[in-house]
């Protein structure tokens, strides 16, 4: 399933949002210069890899510099290819202008940037021994959809489903959609783990971005910008068909 728009509308200019997505795309852009041996390098450089900080010994051993934390936030924006770039950014362009609004610019970076370690810690606890690198703004941009459905469950996401060869658009509520979403991330999750068969995809890094955005929300949101939000004690604006 595809997102193509919500229907919850926007209030304020999402700034931030506009601003990662920028930060995403020139990252992007700037590795694309370099050539392929190079791209390898940094990503295992600037990416996080798991055997790296759990097992400093190896990471000597195989040339890794002193343990830093700046990884643990330039992973967010690193992306292995343009369509990996591209459904992250567009994830996040549907979602999360919604989030700004109830938080406003500088509350939704900070949200951003924990769910994003929030992910990437669930991810080493899976992954205590892997040596490969984890890269990509989807743990952060989970964040923002567990927000999402928290704050706004009634929400209706136009959604593509294609069956077969024929398009199908439908319009699904948010709890719907972004809960679909995460159950196939749990399951995903749970197979790879018991048929041992990697399939380069951070599970448990969606789900722990999810959950930590239903959790950080509450703690970040602003009352008084929750506009369309559907909570006790919120305004209950909704006027969907």
């Amino acid at each position: 399933m595809i997102p193509l728009r919500d229907e919850i509308p926007r209030v304020h200019t999402p700034y931030a949002v506009i601003l990662v997505i920028l930060a995403n795309v020139g990252m992007h852009v700037l590795l694309g210069t370099v050539n392929p041996f190079a791209q390898e390098h940094l990503y295992h450089l600037f990416g996080v890899v798991p055997a790296r900080y759990l097992f400093p010994d190896w990471a000597a051993f195989v040339g890794f510099p002193a343990m830093g934390a700046l990884p643990f936030l330039t992973y967010m924006f690193l992306h292995g290819s343009w369509w990996h770039l591209l459904m992250n950014m567009w994830m996040l362009w549907i979602f999360a202008d919604n989030i700004e609004d109830v938080m406003g610019p500088g509350r939704f970076l900070g949200f951003y940037l924990l769910c994003g370690l929030s992910a990437l810690a669930l991810h080493l606890y899976f992954n205590t021994t892997s040596t490969m690198p984890i890269i990509g703004a989807s743990g952060a941009v989970a964040g923002v959809m567990g927000a999402y459905i928290l704050l706004y469950p009634r929400g209706r996401v136009l959604t593509f489903i294609p069956i077969i060869i024929i398009p199908y658009i439908v319009r699904l509520p948010a709890w719907l959609f972004l809960g679909f979403w995460f159950l196939t991330q749990i399951l995903s999750g749970l197979f790879e783990g018991l048929t041992g068969h990697a399939q380069g995809i951070a599970w448990w890094a969606h789900v722990g971005g999810f959950v930590a955005g239903m959790v950080l929300v509450r703690l970040f949101m602003k009352p008084e910008r929750c506009y369309y939000c559907e909570y006790k004690g919120a305004n209950q604006d909704f006027r969907f068909e």
